[in-house]
């Protein structure tokens, strides 16, 4: 008998699934300036620390290891994002982003509209200023 998954971590293919979305997700951002242009202007030139960080937080908020958690602490994720100005526009932006890379994905429908949903609600709580 196998153990069917039973984490989005293990659903979406582990430590490789999560770095396949977090690719897809900073290469539309990074090459798609329709899309994302102010988006990406308030990251670095190089993405790799930015997708670092998104891999390691994603791993634990997937219910896999918590190795942001280990490495960083306590993602405070919304006091992380202070420093930069994120309105419905940049929300919106990410969700865009986001939502390309989750359709590349192998998921079901059903897995991606509950992924969706959830990054939604953790989009619109780094919004921190009105727009």
């Amino acid at each position: 008998m196998t153990n069917a998954p039973t984490s989005v971590y293990e659903l979406i293919g582990g430590e490789t699934g999560v770095r396949q979305l977090v690719d897809d997700f900073y290469d539309e951002m990074d090459t798609n300036p329709d899309v994302a242009a102010p988006l990406r202007a308030l990251h670095a030139k190089d993405l790799k620390s930015s997708r670092d960080k998104l891999f390691l937080f994603l791993s634990g908020w997937f219910g896999g290891p918590s190795l942001y958690i280990e490495k960083y602490g306590h993602p405070r994720l919304r006091r992380r994002h202070f420093p930069f100005a994120i309105d419905r526009k940049g929300r919106d932006q990410w969700m865009q982003c986001m939502r390309i890379a989750l359709s590349k994905s192998s998921l079901s429908e059903e897995l991606q509209r509950r992924l969706d949903e959830a990054f939604y609600g953790l989009a619109d709580h780094m919004r921190n200023t009105e727009g």
